[in-house]
């Protein structure tokens, strides 16, 4: 028996900016709301489908040091380069992390700086 990724869990400042930005970016809808501020997002379907939702925990401060875990995306319905400037347009913005003019992603932050890589390769939309 083997397991899959049902979540991720993303800590945040504010955690209705990420959700608006994500949800946007990932055709995604807000699923549950904590008390605490925190909110689960993911396909309209909800959780345990094929995609992973993503809980974005209110925290105070971010933690301390880099973050060693970021999400990769992949468009469904546009080319590489019409993805990113929807997603510049949405709030993201670009980062530097060493990457040269040769690789074939894009390195991008979300509104609170959290990193995530825009693929080149065009995926099928999930049904």
């Amino acid at each position: 028996m083997a397991s899959r990724i049902s979540e991720l869990v993303l800590g945040c400042r504010d955690p209705e900016l990420l959700a608006r930005f994500w949800c946007e970016v990932l055709d995604f809808v807000i699923l549950d709301r904590e008390h605490d501020g925190t909110l689960e997002i993911g396909p309209r379907e909800g959780f345990g489908g094929a995609q992973p939702t993503i809980i974005l925990s209110a925290r105070a401060e971010p933690e301390p040091g880099k973050s060693r875990l970021h999400i990769d995306i992949n468009a469904t319905d546009r080319d590489q380069d019409a993805e990113l400037e929807r997603l510049l347009a949405l709030g993201a913005r670009r980062a530097d992390i060493g990457q040269g003019d040769e690789d074939n992603w894009h390195v991008l932050a979300d509104p609170e700086g959290n990193e995530f890589c825009l693929l080149r390769a065009r995926l099928e939309p999930l049904p």
